[in-house]
């Protein structure tokens, strides 16, 4: 039970004794800085049942909370009943949470629900950028949070590995390739592929130009570019299953997945099961017929499938072509049908797509629902903003995309170089050395980004990430090796917890460690990493706080000396465990 927990079973005692009923629930919140207590009744919701005023009810359950010494005072501020908690309160179970390095982590079992978070879902023509890094870093860190909220997760990314992009990129190589290969050029599968794909781009404009000048329309003449015609010729050649083509196209995916496979390692982000566009585009025509027959869709004079979501504020949708091909709207509806059938204890789906799919995702749900799939309301689409830097937004197609592998480079150096400038790593090896800065710098990176909420836009500046000061990584990362420091030097041992009095910022510290399963349930329910980002710089600026103003390892009193250590520890743990759900690592030394 925690501390939350202990209070509000207290307060329904305390209404039951007063008023011999028992609400269904009461609400409990932090006490506002401003006045006395550490936990505050909200009487308001209790005004109907328990019928007064609201003074009046908070005044009568604080006299029995005190009179049966449940509590040490009350303050009864308009319908808000502020509780000040003995020290006692705040010590019964203290070591043992204090040593529990999964405090307020859920236990998943076998009645857990299962739920899917769908995440990265790159293209195999290019490396991943700038975009790919929040959504990577997003999807994992909610699919480590929601596990840590008691639920069985599976992580998941669809891979775009067909289409006219793909074709692009396989046929510039063709052209101006000369066989090279990652192995022959040095360069990862990924990039070697995505500057082939900005090779094309590079020739597609200057035939386009040179059509204009001949007299086309620019309109025509995009669709007549010879090597925009052979991109197409090739795609065609694909989906009839060539011999040579669907070589090539293996060939070239290939090297795109090593490249991938390493930049995702580094980023230090996993996945439970792999979906490829090329297996799955065929889905979702027969959920077409069936929509169909039930009326849900519509065909036009000339073939084609629709939607009509008019009613529904949206608009017509195309869902099938004339000529009985797929849209992207076909296959995602036949991959969620797919998703279901294949994890039949599946309770939830959620992807993490940009903000510019907005649209999009509430067509698909819209159009689930209208199906009549049950588990339709249980879709989510987790929206993000785009991310910028300093120098401007990001281009596509131009080469002067930014590009994750680079990004990551740039703010390794930049930890290098700012850990090297404060001198604190004598005694390491460089191999440790090298360790530490990959550490600081992926911790910089992830943090930054996710303590953003993720429905806001980005400015990331690489230098100030890396900052030791501020509500940065490092300066977490930091504030954490100096407890493991602390703890080095000496292990907390027993102590007298009946002559343990605490101090106001010692009985803030163990609230706010014991709201840390909530603020995890909270972030869970709202898909939001910032919150535990946000969470655990508030521990650290109260434990920095607490550090420079009460002695520890100097405290005469070893009973108190060894409680701070306690308290240290559990502090150093919930760090670790809050930076673990943001996929970031801790240094022992920093």
């Amino acid at each position: 039970m925690n501390l939350k927990q202990h209070i509000t079973q207290n307060v329904l005692e305390a209404i039951q004794n007063v008023y011999q009923l028992t609400p269904e629930s009461v609400e409990i919140q932090f006490t506002r800085k401003e006045f006395d207590g550490e936990y505050t009744l909200v009487v308001f919701p209790l005004i109907r049942t328990l019928k007064g005023k609201p003074e009046e009810i908070g005044a009568k359950i604080g006299e029995n909370l005190v009179e049966n010494n449940k509590i040490a005072a009350f303050n009864v501020v308009k319908g808000f009943l502020n509780m000040s908690l003995h020290s006692a309160d705040f010590l019964v179970d203290f070591a043992e949470n204090a040593q529990n390095n999964n405090f307020g982590i859920a236990k998943v079992g076998e009645n857990s629900r299962t739920v899917m978070v769908e995440y990265s879902s790159p293209n195999t023509n290019k490396p991943l950028h700038l975009g790919h890094v929040r959504n990577n870093l997003l999807g994992f860190s909610v699919a480590q949070i929601v596990e840590a909220a008691g639920n069985n997760v599976i992580k998941t990314q669809i891979i775009n590995d067909r289409g006219i992009h793909i074709c692009k990129s396989m046929i510039a190589w063709e052209k101006f390739g000369n066989l090279e290969t990652p192995q022959s050029s040095g360069l990862k599968g990924d990039h070697l592929v995505g500057k082939y794909y900005v090779e094309f781009d590079k020739h597609y404009r200057e035939q386009i130009k040179a059509l204009i000048e001949e007299g086309k329309t620019e309109d025509e003449a995009k669709k007549q570019a010879p090597i925009f015609l052979e991109a197409q010729e090739m795609l065609r050649k694909w989906e009839a299953n060539d011999t040579e083509v669907i070589e090539l196209w293996k060939v070239m995916n290939g090297w795109v997945y090593e490249g991938f496979a390493k930049t995702y390692k580094r980023l230090g982000v996993a996945f439970d099961e792999y979906l490829y566009e090329s297996n799955t585009y065929i889905l979702g025509k027969d959920i077409v017929e069936e929509g169909l027959n039930k009326g849900v869709f519509f065909k036009k004079e000339d073939g084609s499938v629709w939607i009509d979501l008019t009613a529904e504020g949206l608009d017509e949708k195309l869902v099938l072509r004339s000529d009985g091909t797929s849209v992207y709207i076909t296959q995602d509806l036949g991959t969620a049908v797919e998703r279901f059938k294949n994890n039949p204890t599946l309770e939830e789906l959620t992807y993490v797509v940009g903000n510019e799919q907005d649209y999009h995702f509430k067509v698909l749900f819209l159009i689930l629902k209208k199906l009549g799939f049950s588990w339709a309301d249980a879709l989510h689409h987790l929206s993000y903003g785009m991310v910028d830097l300093p120098n401007g937004k990001m281009k596509s197609r131009e080469g002067t995309v930014v590009d994750a592998d680079e990004l990551m480079e740039d703010v390794y150096a930049t930890a290098k170089e700012i850990s090297e400038e404060l001198g604190k790593l004598d005694g390491l090896s460089d191999e440790e050395k090298a360790e530490l800065y990959e550490t600081i710098a992926m911790g910089a990176l992830k943090y930054y980004i996710l303590k953003v909420d993720p429905k806001k836009r980005i400015l990331f500046d690489p230098k100030e990430s890396v900052d030791f000061n501020g509500n940065t990584g490092p300066f977490i990362q930091y504030t954490f090796a100096r407890i493991q420091s602390l703890l080095r030097k000496e292990t907390p041992n027993t102590f007298d917890f009946a002559a343990i009095e605490l101090n106001d910022t010692e009985k803030e510290i163990i609230r706010t460690l014991y709201d840390f399963e909530d603020t995890i349930a909270k972030s869970a329910t709202e898909m939001s990493p910032a919150l535990i980002a946000n969470y655990v710089y508030e521990i650290v600026k109260l434990f920095n706080s607490f550090y420079q103003n009460n002695p520890i390892l100097k405290n005469e009193d070893e009973n108190v000396k060894n409680f701070r250590l306690y308290l240290s520890q559990w502090v150093a743990n919930t760090i670790q465990s809050s930076l673990r759900l943001l996929g970031i690592g801790v240094p022992e030394r920093m």
